[in-house]
């Protein structure tokens, strides 16, 4: 039945699923009126939820309002008795009572309850109508106007006018008409999901907000603002599934309750993507033939979103997929206790942002169950951590979850996300990560087949440099990745043409007992045959087995991974001291990039910057940085915000790049022939960039202009050595240049 209710846990609950008159106290004032009728009958109310074809929650501060007007009506007609026919008669003359008590009647029987605004005005109205009267009338009639002001319209005002209703719009009630809501929406703005989905959402920014930003991806609309007196900017998102008409709310809630008895097959839980296609083939006949029943008549556009938005929440992950398609989102905050807390995240231009997102228990509960499978790995009281990866159309990310007993207040999420398609040099260089002579020395490093280790905090961006790096790997290399969590675009890799295979091996924190471990994992990829090898994260016993293949010259090619350390002694404090490597072992490292995330003066932003390039001398024995063991090649400037080549590296001492050109009778003994390769490199990124910015052309810093850049560089390189019998740099760029410019056509 409609408007039936229940109390529980402070939460009035009320079904309007049938009701004529809405289910929003701030649109309707029969629903207004019906929500004072529940509150005089229940004590003790801390929130209030509507439940029609959408769910509107009304926090505790919002209730209080309403259960102020409840406690007005209450006293007045209840307690006090104020409609009484004999208290309202004293005084009063037989020819107005029967006008006044019927006005009063309508006004506190009636209208206090739907309209308290109108209410107030309406009696402040009467009052001055009232005063007119009195100059006019008789004697006997001027006593009892004054009286009926003074006794019983005043003291009605004034209770009135002690209400935070009220109060909240007294000076916004000049030419207000009666019957108008948009007061009641400048107040309530409660917390809105539609029934098929889980997670709440404020419709409304918060009042004082100002909007600074606005964008929108595919059809979702995000909306940024600024809050006066906060530090944090608030992130309103607006998705296709807050929009939908009551019909098609009821035709996607009616779709989900048959879709969901739907058992995908193990194949399917295996293969998310194969669960999608068969629920959206599955949904979209379900979606078409309920709107049939219905009497809906749904364009083609209109039932590809409700399907869509069906799958979201049925083989998906539900808002978690609406934020992750933001490719300005870098990280997505879901704090405990889960159902009470907005959603907060990390975005490009804004930094931290509060959301107006807030996912309920049960959100985080059907997140867990999902990673749960689709991990193979536990998460519960005696395996209180979860380290996954989350695909989703659009996005990937990696997920930490955590629960009882680490987390007092039960589980929580942080969820990395990481660009679809891999990041590029130019990419970087484009947003001022890294600038062109970077690009062109690590390139030159990377065909040195050097060992390279990308160290840096949390978020500083090593783990995007690291498969930036991979790209300059020529495709007639093998590569093989080794990575505890799934980070690296390994996929999108092959997708590219590269010759590459992936081992997954056991988190050091989830330490799941039929995955191998890192350093087994390691050796095995050694068996795997010359390639170059790709180490996601250096921080358990894979160090051991990968100085120790270093060390006895086991790998011919790169070899490259990521670590954590703010410096090049702190790398190697790290791998000596933590992991146990051998110091003599350390000397296999060739490179050391440090990545940082600096913070302006005021600490209210933050950017990402490579800070150095350092190379790692051999001839030192026990501490490298007392016996001049690392030497820097770039340095970043701040005060340029640039990275500055050392005098080491533009006078051709680097002992690293000496020793690769030592290897090419091209180079060996002609610096400047190798300095003109390194900034021939650097130019070639730079015109990729400069040329894309120019043209509007973003693609052409993608990884699939940047592989078919890389492969045309050395094939030019190689036809002009063979032409003039050297690597000129002004020749190569020349032809290089020619054949870029003909590909843009």
């Amino acid at each position: 039945m409609a408007c039936e209710h229940e109390l529980i846990g402070g939460i009035l609950r009320i079904n309007c699923k049938d009701c004529m008159f809405g289910s929003s106290i701030e649109d309707y004032d029969s629903c207004f009126g019906m929500v004072i009728n529940k509150l005089l009958e229940a004590r003790k109310v801390e929130r209030i939820i509507l439940a029609g074809s959408r769910e509107h929650e009304y926090d505790f501060e919002q209730t209080k309002v309403m259960i102020e007007i409840a406690q007005l009506y209450e006293k007045l007609v209840k307690t006090e008795n104020i409609l009484n026919y004999s208290k309202l008669g004293r005084e009063n003359c037989e020819r107005c009572f029967p006008k006044r008590f019927s006005e009063l009647q309508m006004l506190l029987g009636n209208m206090l309850k739907k309209d308290p605004i109108g209410t107030y005005i309406q009696i402040k109205r009467i009052i001055r109508r009232e005063r007119s009267k009195i100059q006019k009338e008789q004697a006997m009639c001027k006593r009892c106007i004054k009286f009926f002001i003074d006794n019983t319209l005043i003291p009605i005002q004034e209770r009135l006018e002690k209400t935070k209703i009220i109060n909240l719009v007294k000076d916004k009630i000049h030419g207000h008409k009666i019957g108008d809501r948009s007061l009641y929406r400048e107040i309530f703005h409660p917390l809105v999901r539609p029934t098929f989905m889980l997670t709440r959402y404020k419709i409304i920014p918060p009042k004082t907000a100002k909007l600074v930003d606005r964008y929108s991806i595919s059809n979702i609309q995000i909306k940024i603002f600024k809050i006066p007196e906060q530090v944090r900017y608030y992130y309103h998102i607006s998705a296709p599934e807050f929009q939908l008409s009551d019909e098609q709310y009821t035709i996607l809630d009616q779709a989900r309750l048959e879709i969901i008895e739907y058992k995908p097959s193990e194949t399917e839980f295996t293969h998310p993507e194969m669960a999608r296609e068969s629920f959206r083939e599955m949904g979209r006949t379900r979606v078409s033939r309920i709107a049939g029943g219905m009497g809906v008549n749904l364009s083609e556009k209109e039932l590809k979103q409700i399907t869509y938005i069906l799958v979201r929440y049925t083989a998906g992950f539900g808002i978690l997929e609406v934020l992750l398609a933001d490719s300005k989102i870098q990280d997505v905050y879901i704090n405990s206790p889960i159902g009470t807390l907005p959603v907060y995240i990390l975005h490009d231009d804004f930094e931290e942002c509060e959301t107006n997102l807030i996912p309920t228990r049960e959100d985080a509960e059907g997140w867990a169950t999902r990673f749960r499978l689709f991990s193979g790995r536990p998460l519960d009281e005696a395996n209180p951590v979860l380290d996954t990866e989350l695909f989703v159309p659009g996005a990937k990310a990696r997920v930490a979850a955590i629960t009882r007993t680490l987390s007092p207040d039960g589980i929580a999420y942080s969820l990395r996300r990481h660009r679809e398609r891999p990041w590029t040099y130019p990419l970087f260089m484009n947003v001022n990560y890294v600038d062109p002579l970077f690009a062109g020395l690590m390139s030159f490093l990377i065909d040195g087949t050097r060992t390279i280790l990308f160290a840096g905090g949390r978020s500083s961006g090593k783990t995007s440099l690291l498969s930036a790096s991979m790209l300059e790997i020529m495709k007639k290399f093998r590569i093989v990745t080794v990575e505890d969590t799934l980070e690296l675009p390994v996929v999108q890799f092959r997708n590219l043409g590269f010759n590459i295979e992936r081992l997954k091996s056991r988190s050091v924190i989830t330490r799941v007992e039929r995955e191998l471990p890192a350093d087994e994992a390691l050796r095995t990829a050694l068996r795997l045959g010359d390639s170059c090898l790709i180490v996601g994260e250096v921080r358990s016993t894979e160090a051991l087995a990968l100085y120790e293949a270093m060390r006895i010259g086991a790998l011919a090619n790169v070899v490259a991974g990521t670590i954590h350390g703010e410096s090049p002694y702190g790398v190697f404090d790290r791998v000596v001291n933590d992991l146990g490597v051998p110091p003599a072992s350390f000397k296999a490292t060739d490179i050391i990039v440090i990545c940082g995330r600096l913070r302006t003066a005021d600490g209210l932003h933050t950017f990402r910057r490579v800070l150095e390039v350092t190379e790692v001398r051999k001839q030192w024995k026990t501490d490298p940085m007392e016996e001049n063991g690392f030497i820097p090649l770039l340095k970043y400037s701040a005060k340029e915000d640039i990275l500055k080549p050392t005098d080491t590296l533009v006078n051709g001492e680097s002992f690293i790049i000496n020793e690769i050109s030592k290897r090419s009778k091209d180079w060996h003994g002609n610096w400047d022939g190798v300095w003109s390769n390194i900034e021939l490199r650097g130019k070639i990124k730079k015109s990729i960039v400069d040329y894309s910015n120019k043209l509007n052309r973003p693609d052409i810093m993608e990884a699939d202009w940047t592989v078919k850049c890389n492969e045309m560089f050395h094939l030019t390189s190689d036809e002009v050595r063979k032409e003039v019998g050297s690597l000129d740099s002004r020749i190569i760029y020349d032809k290089w240049l020619k054949w870029f410019k003909e590909s843009l056509k």
